[in-house]
């Protein structure tokens, strides 16, 4: 019963990276689209969870996975920022990578409301963002 509530939490927070995910791809027309998101979220996700369940009983301080995290996504999201023309190119895509490892962590760690509300509000900010910056071009 146990792993099925650990599979559980981890389809979530994939079902809500993929959301994130299927906004950048599609509507944003972004390159970190729905694998991306979802791996990043079931990752953190599970990291996570191997830290709070998978070493229980261990002298060991869960939080240092969460930091680790924190700090492992920052690299990757790193990696996705380019000057492009000028312009920098990518910004939006780390801090999402980042935001999404995030709501991974905090569905592991039963935050499934907070999960939740967040993804619908970061979702429908990035959705309008890009319908007003797409008028505004036009």
């Amino acid at each position: 019963m146990f792993q099925l509530i650990i599979i559980g939490k981890l389809i979530l927070a994939g079902l809500l990276g993929a959301i994130i995910g299927w906004e950048r791809k599609f509507l944003a027309g972004r390159q970190a689209g729905i694998k991306t998101c979802t791996l990043v979220a079931m990752g953190s996700a599970l990291f996570t969870l191997l830290s709070i369940d998978g070493f229980a009983g261990a002298l060991t301080d869960p939080s240092r996975v969460a930091a680790q995290i924190v700090v492992g996504i920052g690299f990757l999201g790193a990696g996705t920022i380019m000057v492009y023309q000028g312009h920098i190119e990518g910004l939006t895509t780390a801090a999402g990578l980042w935001f999404i490892a995030a709501i991974g962590m905090a569905v592991a760690v039963d935050w499934y409301l907070v999960a939740v509300v967040t993804t619908i509000v970061v979702f429908t900010f990035l959705y309008v963002y890009n319908r007003l910056s797409i008028k505004k071009q036009s």
